[in-house]
């Protein structure tokens, strides 16, 4: 059994992309309709905000010091907390309809960052994009596309899987992956979710009553792919060789966003959650409805992978 507690006080509109700094011993995620960058101490409660011009779909921390930041029209890169935005890449979608969503850094320190198109319109899809900045220049590949809503973002515990999630259609994709050179091969459905039941309304539901759909992702070094589950009110444990679920975890929120393992030990569990849009009387029903939220766990997870700038 499970005991959440909220981390600090100020809830956010989705929380997102949270990462444990083992170096400064700090939270980092970001608020993405809310255009923030946050990190704070889970011990205290304090946190401090840093405003970005435009939505950060995910952030991840760089060798050397500072943060690479996905924002709505390119990648940047922070020197300091705080500091000026150095563009890295500007990328050919069209910032009035597309943004960066969900991303992280692999162990080679490349940057994969998956996009979403905001019309879902059937017109164009989501993608997922890597970013390598070792030699000094960035090199751009699109490694996978035709999704909806870009999530999910993982590695297996031996790095052989890539997992990327599309969370509308309720599907958890999986390729081979060769570390060395960042290859995909050999696509295939990981683990496909029933939709969303017909008639079914979040205003009048109890949480948990739908599934929900898959969302952000973390491994842990047991190599389970830990999936939130968007209005599902729950985290769910995916045995990484079967897909099937080792455990489903209830949380007291419908919308979780995304997990992360962090503290010193890696067995604090971290989930930031979602309020933005969200039916009023679910958000009755769900008073910590956009706050980070943690539990502790016995297996702990992997340290943050960070970005090579060059």
């Amino acid at each position: 059994m499970h005991t959440w507690n909220p981390v600090f006080a100020e809830p956010d509109l989705l929380g997102e992309s949270p990462f444990w700094h083992p170096g400064e011993r700090l939270l980092y995620w970001v608020d993405i309709p809310g255009h923030k960058v946050l990190r704070g101490d889970p011990d205290d409660g304090r946190r401090e905000v840093w405003p970005m011009p435009s939505e950060p779909g995910c952030i991840a921390p760089v060798r050397g010091g500072g943060l690479v930041i996905a924002l709505r029209d390119g990648v940047y890169r922070a020197r300091a907390w705080g500091g000026p935005l150095e563009r890295l890449v500007r990328f050919p979608h069209d910032p009035a309809t597309t943004r960066f969503n969900d991303g992280k850094c692999d162990s080679q320190g490349r940057l994969w960052a998956g996009t979403l198109y905001e019309p879902k319109d059937g017109r164009r899809g989501a993608e997922l994009w890597c970013i390598d900045m070792r030699s000094g220049t960035p090199e751009v590949t699109l490694k996978a596309s035709n999704a909806t809503t870009a999530n999910g973002m993982a590695w297996s515990l031996d790095e052989r899987t890539a997992y990327w999630s599309d969370t509308p259609r309720h599907r958890i994709h999986a390729w081979d992956f060769e570390v060395d050179s960042g290859v995909l091969r050999r696509h295939r459905v990981f683990r496909e979710f029933p939709p969303k039941p017909d008639g079914w309304n979040a205003a009048d539901a109890a949480p948990g009553s739908y599934g929900g759909r898959p969302d952000g992702a973390a491994v842990d070094s047991a190599g389970r792919y830990h999936c939130a589950m968007f209005e599902g009110a729950r985290l769910l444990r995916i045995d990484a060789d079967g897909g099937g679920t080792t455990e489903a975890i209830p949380l007291p929120v419908a919308c979780p966003t995304m997990p992360c393992f962090g503290g010193d030990d890696l067995r604090t569990l971290f989930v930031t959650t979602a309020r933005e849009k969200r039916p009023e009387a679910e958000l009755r029903r769900t008073p910590l409805a956009g706050r980070v939220l943690a539990t502790r766990v016995e297996v702990p997870g992997l340290p943050v992978h960070f970005f090579d700038a060059g």
